[in-house]
Formats: structure tokens, C-alpha cells, sequence
């Protein structure tokens, strides 16, 4: 049938089928299948007519399928409600440090980054189009925390446009609910429907899910100007210092590396222990990795990628220590202004 693997009619002429090669659809309508029929039927009350009508069709599609391919759609299935319920319980740190235990920190991550898209909140795709100034003349009526709630789920950038628009009194503030933000009561996500269903209309999600917080502040005030950056933590440090302290902290991030100019990583390079570049590199994506490399000999770039690929499993807080001693590294050497870390670019960069 189309879009779906048939049984091979001769193995050994072609490679075993994955389950990663068919469509979400596809797996829920193979879920539903490996269910008894009062189980199925249960679920699919839960969803909406047009998904129930997508799943059937594809129910009626579903032809010869080899059963690993269901094996591994129920194994992916109870390991999303396994890790969701960890991310309820404790986190996505918590979630993390669980899976990492029982799967390993490759497996841990690609699960974790599935249940992260599942329970982030859904509905601002019209937001997220809008221009800056529109933007703020729709929010602001909104109470501060709204404000603060919605800009978290845009992308860096946008908020950062969005926090120029902002009132001087309102920035701090906001900037501040931003990095404070944490879980999500249902009641709280159903003030934030209503507000985003006076633009569009959407449904969002109901479940609880964890926003916001030092890290997203930091990732967009990396995108603002740098007087307007200062002014923003200037200003929250009188609200509340230990806050505007961990901001300061994180407002250089680990894959931010890849902006870095090549002269500078170079420099870069030359203070960094060789382990814990290793180490920080176990799970970075492949664009940070070729920035590495690229910017070490041959011999030196060899020894590394070999270390990285006969390092077996390592815990992800070890990862993630290994990254903060580079940025250490990398902070150190712009307060010397050895380096400089040209993050925030756009129209108002002014070279001299």
C-alpha cells in the first residue's frame, strides 16, 4: 500500500524497514491497530473528528506490515508516556537524568526533545508571524505575566524586537517574569488561550508544561542590542538580584560557539582541556562540530573526533559541566577583549 513498508519478498535483497520511515499518522493508525478494540475506541474519543478521520483512513491503508515496525511504534509509544510522566513529576532535568539511566544519553535526549515538542504549548504560529509593533499594540492591555507568557514561546529574536516596543517601565519587569516563569497550571494556560483566540483561533494545549525561566531570558537579551541588554538587567537586579545574577550567567550559551568568528575560536582553542572538549561535544549537532573542527589541524581534529567516537555513555550533567568550564573560558577571554562574541548582529551592529 502507499506510504506504508510491505513485508520484503526477499530480505536479503534489501535492508529491514523502520518504523522512523513512516509518517505520525501512520504510527497512531498502527497503535490503534495493536490495541484491542474497546482500548482503541476509548482513545479516540479523546480526539477531534478531522484526527479521528486521518487515523481511520490510514487504518484501512495498513496492509502487511511487518510486525517489528509495530514492535517499535508500541516501544516509541510507551516510552513518550514513560518520560511525559517523569517531565510532570520532576521536570525535563528530572526527566532527563532518568531516561538517561535506562537508555543512555543519546537515546534520553531524542526522547526528551519529542515529549518537549508534545507539551509545549501550540497556538501562537499567527503570533510568531507577527511584526514587533504589532505585537506589543495587541498585548498591551495584557496583564505583565500574560505578556511575559506569550513572549517566551516566540522565537529569540522576535522577543527581543518585542522588548524594544515595550514601555521603559515595562521591560525590567517583563524581562524579569520571563525569567522566572516555571510549570503551567491548566487554569493559567486557559487565560493564555483566550488571549491568543482574540487573534486566531486556536486550541492549546491543557496540559502543564515548564516555559520560560533564566535561559530563555538569556537566549533573547543575546539578541538585543547591547546598551538595551544592560539597561533591561540593570534595571531587574533592583527587583530582584539573585535573578538578574543567573541571567548574566547564561546570556552566552554553549552552541552560541558556532557565531563565534574563526580567528577567535582559534584562541579559543589554545585555553580549552582537550577532555572537556570532547566531552562538551557529545551531543552538539553536527554545524557546532564542522566549527570545531574546522579550526584545528588535521592531526588534532582526527584525535578528536576519535576520542568523541570511543568515549562510550556519559552523564549528561558531565556534558553539560564540560560545556560550562568552555564558557568560562570563553568569557574570560572577552572580558580580556581577546575575543569578541558578536551575538546580536541586526541593522544596529556599528563597526569602527
Amino acid at each position: 500500500m502507499h506510504g506504508y513498508m510491505k513485508k520484503n519478498p526477499n530480505p536479503k535483497q534489501q535492508s529491514q524497514p523502520q518504523s522512523s520511515s513512516i509518517s505520525g499518522i501512520q504510527k497512531a493508525a498502527l497503535l490503534m491497530i495493536a490495541l484491542n478494540v474497546d482500548t482503541a475506541s476509548e482513545v479516540l474519543k479523546y480526539l477531534d473528528t478531522a484526527e479521528v478521520e486521518l487515523i481511520s483512513t490510514e487504518i484501512t491503508k495498513a496492509k502487511n506490515i511487518p510486525s517489528h515496525i509495530v514492535d517499535e511504534v508500541i516501544e516509541d509509544f510507551h516510552n513518550m508516556v514513560t518520560a511525559r510522566e517523569y517531565v510532570l513529576e520532576g521536570g525535563i532535568e528530572y526527566a532527563k537524568q532518568v531516561l538517561e539511566k535506562s537508555f543512555g544519553i543519546s537515546k534520553a535526549v531524542e526522547i526528551i526533545e519529542k515529549v518537549r515538542n508534545l507539551t509545549t504549548l501550540k497556538g501562537f504560529d499567527v503570533l510568531k508571524k507577527a511584526d514587533s509593533t504589532q505585537l506589543i499594540n495587541f498585548l498591551n492591555k495584557e496583564h505583565p505575566q500574560t505578556i511575559a507568557l506569550i513572549l517566551s514561546h516566540l522565537n529569540p529574536e522576535q522577543t527581543a524586537n518585542a522588548l524594544k516596543e515595550l514601555p521603559e517601565e515595562l521591560r525590567a519587569d517583563i524581562s524579569y517574569r520571563i525569567a522566572s516563569l516555571g510549570k503551567i497550571s491548566p487554569q493559567t494556560l486557559k487565560q493564555i488561550e483566550k488571549v491568543v483566540d482574540e487573534l486566531a483561533g486556536f486550541s492549546m494545549s491543557q496540559s502543564s508544561a515548564k516555559i520560560g525561566g533564566p535561559k530563555t531570558l538569556a537566549t533573547i537579551l543575546n539578541r538585543t542590542n547591547v546598551t538595551l541588554g544592560k539597561e533591561i538587567l540593570a534595571n531587574m537586579e533592583k527587583i530582584s538580584p539573585d535573578v538578574a545574577y543567573e541571567v548574566k550567567r547564561l546570556m552566552f550559551l554553549f552552541d552560541d560557539i558556532v557565531m563565534i568568528q574563526d580567528k577567535d575560536i582559534q584562541k579559543i582553542l589554545k585555553e580549552v582541556d582537550r577532555k572537556d572538549l570532547a566531552v562538551s561535544l557529545k551531543v552538539t549537532d553536527e554545524k557546532l562540530k564542522h566549527k570545531i573542527f574546522s579550526n584545528m589541524s588535521e592531526r588534532a581534529s582526527d584525535l578528536l573526533k576519535e576520542e568523541i567516537q570511543y568515549m562510550g555513555p556519559i552523564k549528561l550533567k558531565e556534558v553539560e559541566a564540560a560545556q560550562a568550564k568552555i564558557i568560562d573560558v570563553v568569557k574570560k577571554l572577552e572580558e580580556g577583549g581577546e575575543i569578541s562574541l558578536n551575538l546580536r548582529g541586526g541593522k544596529e551592529e556599528v563597526y569602527v
